[in-house]
């Protein structure tokens, strides 16, 4: 037998064996999907979709509020110049929309406050609100659950974190599922590190709507106690993340990843020219600070915008935001002014 016999025959039992893994069609913008073939044709693998390059450069031409048709006399640092999304990817195709929090406190977030119903309601309706600001960017739902949560106990391991049961886990991927969304888990390290905990975590990184965000203002590099100083996050800590979710993406056959990185200050992430966003995973760097509106916006345009990596996001907090002298909530409008506009909304 021939050696181009040989390959063909090896390509066609790869196709077989992925067309009976999923025997679902590949669908490429949003929350990714297999769908079954019809009765009426025989199986047959379904090649991946190609992805629309000049779709995606308009799109982040109109997120850095810029134009290829104008040229520029000084040097731009928006859009970035990145690799490109494997087809599937979310950004900058549509806009995530987060609820943040923990299902056993009423403080971490608005997952604790509502009863499931409300929490719901109210997810849909605040989506609606940025598909309407922004057409032609559909919003996707998500769910951002804290997985391992940063605590002031040293607890069994001394890490000073708590991990969460799978039943609570279970129950934010449910709830993501409900409302055809995606699930992000959270992740504060404390003392651990982020080679300890993402294995533990891998089952549900392994499924195709559900991502990461980690969070350096709870990475203890130093052995300083959760919430006593704001820890830190090198650009080998970010690229190691999202290397670890590339490989899941490439043994799985998944489409791409969102890693979140939080931020509020320039010391949270260091070296952050060496962060490489891959094509199979697209990297966010999200202004979390809480404050007036012209701290926050004066907290992304020296935090954020200065150190371009691949998109942006901005976190809204319900309480703090409106603390004393607030002058209320960015509105969405307001958000998507900002140079570059975030792609990534979460509330707090």
């Amino acid at each position: 037998m021939t050696l181009q016999k040989l390959r063909g025959r090896a390509f066609v039992a790869s196709a077989i064996a992925i067309a009976l893994f999923g025997i679902f069609e590949y669908v490429s913008l949003g929350v990714s999907e297999y769908r079954s073939a019809s009765a009426d044709e025989p199986e047959r693998f379904i090649p991946l979709p190609v992805l629309d390059r000049a779709d995606y450069d308009a799109r982040l031409l109109s997120l850095a509020h810029a134009s290829s048709t104008v040229a520029s006399t000084t040097p731009r640092l928006w859009p970035v110049k990145a690799v490109y999304p494997n087809a599937g990817a979310i950004l900058p195709f549509k806009r995530i929309v987060a609820y943040y929090g923990n299902f056993f406190s009423n403080k971490m977030g608005v997952l604790g406050e509502y009863p499931t119903d409300e929490l719901l309601v109210m997810l849909a309706s605040t989506t609606a609100k940025w598909a309407a600001t922004d057409p032609t960017t559909p919003t996707l739902p998500a769910i951002q659950y804290i997985a391992v949560v940063a605590q002031e106990s040293a607890g069994k391991e001394g890490n000073y974190i708590l991990r969460m049961p799978d039943d609570q886990i279970d129950h934010a991927l449910d709830l993501a599922n409900r409302v055809h969304g995606i699930l992000i888990l959270d992740v504060q390290v404390g003392k651990s590190t982020l080679a300890r905990e993402l294995p533990l975590l891998e089952k549900y990184l392994r499924l195709p709507q559900v991502h990461l965000a980690i969070d350096p203002e709870f990475s203890m590099k130093y052995g300083n106690a959760p919430g006593t100083v704001i820890g830190t996050y090198d650009a080998a800590d970010i690229n190691y993340a999202a290397r670890y979710l590339a490989t899941l993406v490439q043994e799985n056959h998944l489409p791409p990843k969102v890693l979140i990185v939080h931020r509020f200050t320039q010391a949270m992430v260091t070296n952050y020219k060496k962060i490489q966003p891959l094509p199979e995973v697209g990297i966010v760097m999200d202004m979390d600070g809480w404050g007036s509106q012209a701290k926050k916006k004066g907290t992304y345009n020296m935090v954020i915008a200065p150190e371009p990596v691949q998109f942006t996001g901005l976190k809204l907090f319900y309480h703090a935001d409106l603390k004393a002298p607030s002058t209320g909530m960015l509105t969405t409008s307001e958000v998507l002014s900002l140079t570059p506009a975030p792609i990534y909304i979460q509330y707090q």
